[in-house]
């Protein structure tokens, strides 16, 4: 079984970076989720994946998975340079659209 470490990007209903700083580990699926047909329910018999730890830094997240024999893939975060402005730019009579 795979495990997979990554670590969170923000979500589109956040303004902030909650969340964000974490790393987190997260098993691959092992086998497909079934829809009960009565009850409209997702169903699956891999208990691994309701499984989510949350480490500080990837060093020890990756530790954690060497020392219990954890298969891992370690995804890096995207970084994208934030352009800070004022507010008063949305309204800057020079700028360039």
């Amino acid at each position: 079984m795979t495990a997979r470490i990554y670590r969170p990007a923000k979500t589109a209903m956040q303004s902030g970076r909650a969340k964000t700083k974490q790393w987190v580990l997260e098993f691959e699926p092992a086998s497909p989720k079934s829809n009960d047909p009565l009850m409209g329910w997702t169903s699956s018999g891999d208990t691994k994946q309701q499984l989510r730890l949350q480490f500080p830094t990837r060093e020890e997240a990756v530790a954690y998975a060497e020392a219990r024999g954890i298969a891992y893939v370690v995804n890096e975060p995207h970084t994208d340079p934030l352009k800070s402005k004022s507010y008063a730019a949305n309204f800057a009579w020079n700028k360039t659209t």
